[in-house]
């Protein structure tokens, strides 16, 4: 394992500490509310043809599963090996993509080139220092095709005990996306879906703008 894979490791590990260990939970609570209740505020940027897709942070596959149902080729990327057999199990009548692969670089993907209409990552960015979101933002949008969009949600509130989260606020998130050339196609906020006291969501819905030149990338952005 060279010095940057073993980094990629070490960053993954960090960011899904408390995952594995907690997984059967998670999974039972991911599975407890659905892909509509969760994702309500922004149903209408969901494509209603058939599109590629990939989840970043999959968890027990619930969203995967019903993007797959609708007829969306999905690939999960989902770092916490007990969560992805769980939902290799729980979803095995879907084709889902499983990957163990993690941002901030998501290097396995990156490595096959594979570009997606959308990104979803649902309570995922929280999970990411500032440093991270940094570079992961651009690696997200070196994968979308042309007109491609994220959809992501930020999680507020006090972090459950032993999970690794950081406060992110729209505002920054809205700015880095910018910055990347990303354009902000919705901005909604709610309560959870769960119903935890104390905790809210602010979910954003980002649109490839103009992508921005670079000689050494046929794609047109560089991606660090």
């Amino acid at each position: 394992m060279n010095s940057d894979t073993a980094g990629e490791r070490l960053h993954a590990m960090a960011s899904t500490a408390g995952y594995g260990e907690a997984a059967e939970a998670l999974a039972e609570q991911y599975e407890s509310v659905t892909f509509t209740e969760v994702h309500r505020e922004v149903l209408h940027l969901f494509p209603s043809r058939p599109s590629s897709i990939l989840d970043v942070g999959a968890g027990s596959g619930r969203d995967a599963a019903a993007l797959a149902a609708q007829g969306h080729r999905v690939v999960a990327a989902e770092p916490t090996a007990e969560l992805r057999s769980l939902g290799r199990r729980i979803h095995a009548d879907q084709e889902i993509g499983w990957v163990d692969d993690a941002l901030p670089r998501l290097p396995v993907l990156s490595a096959r080139r594979q570009r997606f209409d959308l990104i979803l990552l649902t309570a995922v960015w929280m999970h990411l220092d500032e440093g991270q979101r940094t570079t992961a933002m651009p690696r997200l949008v070196g994968l979308l095709n042309a007109d491609g969009q994220v959809i992501l949600s930020l999680r507020h509130g006090q972090a459950p005990a032993g999970r690794r989260m950081f406060s992110v606020s729209a505002e920054e998130t809205i700015d880095l996306a910018q910055s990347c050339g990303l354009d902000v196609a919705h901005l909604a906020q709610r309560e959870d879906p769960h119903g935890r006291p104390g905790v809210t969501w602010t979910y954003l819905g980002l649109r490839l703008g103009v992508r921005p030149a670079a000689p050494d990338d046929p794609q047109g952005f560089t991606v660090p």
